[in-house]
């Protein structure tokens, strides 16, 4: 059983690279190739592959628009997302818009491999490497903080002091710095530094804490 596979990416070198891989699989073959969402539609319309690896960022735009569309128009099109990190935000991306595979650039061939082979087989299914943990990370962070405390500990990673916090989220200053309390409590943490180097590792923040902002002294950060 062979699958038939379109390749949509602005990169050159991405296509003919995985042009290359397929070569060596005699159950995968190429049937088109796109460099835009304009001409990634007019393969997958002129195709109907059964898999489309598509890139998450495309020169002309949001390479997740248009695997939403493939997903709503061709149901039985698998979609294996390609992005450029491997963090939890692109992964939870890549699912919220139906894609039946997220990779990332920097996985190995048989990552992609069985990614592809996953999406042919079970479009509507979703699967990525890291997947388990990103969930239990997820779950952590909205049982953990509220949403309030969450807007102020990623306010907090930006390395805003508690005055600008509160002015950001149209706080008062007491407010502001109660819900910083209440996030230390929450960390076990007895500054700022800490709650964030906590943070880090239970995955409450998706972006790395600016230098500055962990290493800023805690009474300067509670003014």
């Amino acid at each position: 059983m062979g699958f038939r596979l379109a390749v949509i990416d602005g990169h050159t070198l991405c296509r003919h690279g995985l042009a290359g891989v397929v070569e060596g699989h005699p159950d995968l073959e190429i049937v088109g190739e796109a460099s835009s969402l304009a001409e990634g539609r007019a393969q997958v319309a002129l195709h109907r592959p059964d898999t489309v690896v598509l890139a998450a960022a495309l020169p002309d735009g949001d390479g997740l628009g248009l695997c939403r569309e493939i997903r709503e128009l061709h149901p039985d099109t698998g979609v294996v997302v390609m992005a450029s990190s491997d963090d939890d935000a692109p992964l939870f991306r890549a699912m919220e818009a139906g894609a039946s595979a997220h990779v990332s650039r920097s996985a190995d061939l048989p990552e992609l491999l069985a990614a592809i082979r996953h999406a042919a087989v079970a479009p509507g299914s979703f699967t990525a490497r890291g997947l388990a943990r990103a969930l239990a990370r997820r779950g952590t962070r909205e049982r953990l903080l509220s949403p309030r405390e969450l807007q102020t500990l990623q306010l907090m990673a930006q390395g805003l002091s508690i005055a600008e916090i509160g002015r950001r989220m149209h706080l008062s200053h007491s407010t502001a710095k109660t819900y910083t309390a209440r996030i230390y409590d929450k960390l076990g943490a007895a500054n700022r530094a800490q709650a964030l180097m906590a943070a880090l590792r239970l995955g409450l923040v998706e972006e790395p804490v600016q230098a500055g902002a962990a290493r800023r002294p805690a009474a300067k950060a509670a003014r």
